[in-house]
């Protein structure tokens, strides 16, 4: 006897969308509550679609599923978006933002007094809009300008969502592409990866199949070898072996292994990868990463060249007199660290928590003005500019303010050909400049200026790709102080002892019953779940009352990953329903509920509203009318519309990475097995780093012992290398 399973028959599913519970706009991913005809209660369905909107029609292929914790659920595999079909409808697709100048209250007025005509009202005779109560010239041109953009986007849309790309991606490929956009996700849809913020390799590689391309053919090998090296720059580094590039193209593409090799030699004749030797290893490098690793190296060494601006300095007079001026007495390691830079016109300070680099840099700065020397001081983030400034009593600016950003040419006004004016530049917290960046800035310097990199190595090397300061120390080839020394003052914190055991490869201590009032914490748990409730209830009941600290302005959690149960994603939503529960009006986009008194990050540069990834805020206001947030970073207010929230995300907890070069009064950071593939030493590190008053570290004990031990593999980058030969 035998027997077979048949497979579960597909049903099709149609309703209305009556609310958007969640939407990943990474994945697609959704869980939408749909009113379908004849069906009492709201059916939940699961599916993919590139943006989604209540109101909108929904049409679904698929299967029902008893999901053990959601009940039943009808889980798509085919799920398309229309437009609404009715009043109520038309009043939710009007009223959720898409067009600006129209909320759910106008919606409803321009439905009731219009009804299903509405849509060709707007569009047709604008005019009759004044006849409403409220609806002046002004607005009726707002909204009018805004439709009209919509019918070329809505043209634009009709295109797109028919080859899986919904509303706000056909928004934002609108702004980039302008009327054209058909035209060129036609010509070549992948370029929507490289062009479109939002837009993956994946989906771009779904509409060309559904466009027609061949699956073996040369665009898409090109776009799919590009595509790996890009995810490959995305964790940091400068370049991948050839064959290993090779071999994760294969396997991506499901495309026979000559096709790849042809396509990574026709990306090198077009010059967007170079090939070159690392350690006598062939390796691909992306054109701007290798040139960039190339520019620095140049840089570096044309900046070397000659004496110091400021001439020869007597550090046997000139070090008394500066702990005359600040009534410090100096190490012989700070000594030796600011001889060491006095006399170099390239020069790098390295050292963990209090070593006392601020005083190095101080000491050195009050000894240069003494001497008129023209100093400007920056920092890659706004955060870390602004403890430059505190700590020097000198302004500070980013890197990018520094450089005059300018998003019209998305360049910078300062560069080779119009240079800074300075004789001294220091850079702080350099370990978070990548290649790119630092690039950008050694070409702005003049060649007789002077430059001093400060940072502490031992941290998370930078968001992108590189490992700058580390190749600059580790190639020998600039004069480099590394400070050791903890100072007396700095060895009464646990947060500074702790930090330098971990770096050490030694595990933190726990105060004892001498020291309850310690600054540094562990607690252990046993299990992910127990990790949760106790963070819970340090946050919001503990630190309070213990420390007096605001359990949102002044405490943030960080964590090693965005995903699972501890995960930055999970513990947002669980710490918005503790912290902010009641805050009204509540507007739901992209994935994420908001409500006045979120703290929200910013998690990609806006040069436009001069708002940079990992700057964090609080919302200020929601006018739900007019699709507009406020969102106030550090004293100042921006506007987003809501189409533009895909650029923020809540921030009552962030991952460590996002922390880097900011510091928070109090910092709890979760440790858990689940997060076994981040657990690295240099991580931990960074994270107990950033707290100034309160560490609280809740752990399991294995896992905590995995982030003590495990120093995990560098980045593939050539900048050691080339420093190397460059100044041999």
């Amino acid at each position: 006897m035998s027997s077979t399973t048949s497979p579960t028959p597909t049903e099709r599913l149609s309703g209305a969308i009556e609310r958007v519970t969640f939407h990943s706009p990474e994945s697609g991913f959704c869980v939408l509550r749909v009113k379908v005809r004849g069906e009492r209660d709201l059916i939940t369905v699961i599916g993919s679609a590139a943006s989604i909107t209540p109101g909108e029609f929904l049409e679904a292929e698929g299967v029902w599923v008893n999901d053990r914790q959601h009940g039943l659920q009808f889980k798509s595999a085919d799920l398309r978006i229309i437009a609404p079909r009715t009043l109520d409808g038309i009043e939710k697709y009007l009223g959720s933002g898409m067009v600006k100048g129209i909320g759910p209250h106008f919606a409803k007025k321009l439905v009731n007094a219009f009804g299903e005509a509405v849509f060709d009202i707007i569009e047709q005779e604008p005019k009759r809009l004044l006849e409403l109560e409220g609806i002046g010239p002004k607005r009726q041109q707002r909204v009018t300008a805004a439709w009209s953009e919509q019918k070329v986007i809505r043209a634009i849309m009709v295109f797109l969502q028919s080859h899986g790309v919904g509303t706000a991606r056909a928004v934002r490929i609108y702004k980039v592409y302008g009327d054209e956009a058909v035209e060129k996700v036609r010509e070549n849809p992948y370029r929507l990866a490289l062009d479109i913020h939002g837009i993956g390799f994946k989906t771009a590689d779904t509409i060309a199949e559904r466009l027609g391309i061949p699956r073996d053919s040369l665009i898409r090998a090109q776009a799919g070898v590009r595509h790996v090296l890009q995810e490959i720059a995305g964790d940091g580094h400068c370049a991948a072996w050839q064959d290993a590039l090779a071999e994760k193209a294969v396997a991506l593409l499901e495309i026979p292994p000559p096709i790849i090799a042809e396509a990574i030699a026709a990306e090198l004749v077009e010059e967007n990868l170079i090939a070159e030797p690392i350690e006598d290893r062939p390796a691909l490098f992306l054109a701007p990463l290798q040139r960039a690793e190339v520019g620095i190296a140049r840089g570096l060494q044309r900046l070397r060249q000659g004496p110091p601006p400021w001439g020869a300095i007597d550090t046997d007079k000139a070090l008394p007199w500066v702990e005359n001026q600040t009534g410090l007495a100096l190490s012989d390691s700070q000594r030796a660290a600011i001889a060491a830079a006095v006399a170099s016109k390239v020069a790098v300070i390295t050292g963990g928590p209090g070593v006392g680099k601020t005083t190095v840099v101080n000491s050195l700065l009050r000894i240069l003005r003494a001497k008129g020397v023209q100093v400007l001081l920056c920092a890659p983030t706004g955060r870390a500019a602004k403890r430059l400034s505190e700590s020097t009593g000198q302004e500070a600016k980013t890197i990018h303010r520094l450089l005059e950003f300018d998003p019209q040419t998305m360049g910078f006004k300062r560069n080779a050909e119009q240079p800074l004016d300075l004789d001294l530049l220091v850079v702080d917290e350099v370990s978070m400049v990548d290649v790119t960046l630092m690039h950008k800035l050694l070409r702005a310097v003049p060649t007789p200026a002077a430059v001093l990199l400060v940072g502490d190595v031992d941290q998370l090397p930078s968001v992108g790709p590189g490992a700058v300061l580390a190749d600059v120390i580790g190639s020998g080839a600039v004069p480099t102080v590394r400070l050791t020394e903890i100072f007396r003052q700095a060895a009464a914190s646990r947060i500074v002892v702790n930090a330098h055991r971990i770096n050490a490869g030694k595990m933190p201590e726990a105060p004892n019953a001498e020291c309850p009032d310690s600054d540094f914490y562990l607690i252990r748990a046993d299990t992910p779940e127990a990790i949760h409730d106790r963070l819970i209830r340090v946050v919001t009941e503990r630190i309070p009352q213990r420390f007096g600290l605001d359990p949102v302005r002044d405490v943030q959690i960080l964590t090693p990953m965005n995903r699972g149960g501890l995960g930055a994603r999970a513990l947002n939503v669980a710490l918005q329903a503790v912290l902010n529960p009641d805050a009204l009006p509540r507007i739901e986009r992209f994935g994420w509920t908001y409500a006045p008194g979120d703290k929200v990050i910013q998690l990609v540069n806006d040069y436009d509203k001069e708002v940079f990834n990992g700057d964090i805020g609080r919302i200020q206001t929601i006018d739900v009318e007019e699709g507009l947030l406020t969102i106030d970073f550090e004293g100042r207010s921006v506007a987003y519309e809501t189409g533009e929230l895909d650029e923020v995300a809540l921030a009552y907890a962030t991952s460590i990475h996002k922390a880097q070069g900011s510091e928070y009064p109090a910092v709890v950071i979760p440790l858990a097995i689940q997060h076994y593939t981040l657990l690295q030493r240099n991580l931990l590190y960074t994270a107990v780093t950033r707290g100034k008053r309160l560490v609280v570290l809740i752990a399991q004990p294995r896992a905590l012992a995995m982030a003590v031990k495990q120093t995990g593999g560098g980045r593939l980058t050539k900048l050691r290398e080339r420093l190397h030969e460059d100044f041999r």
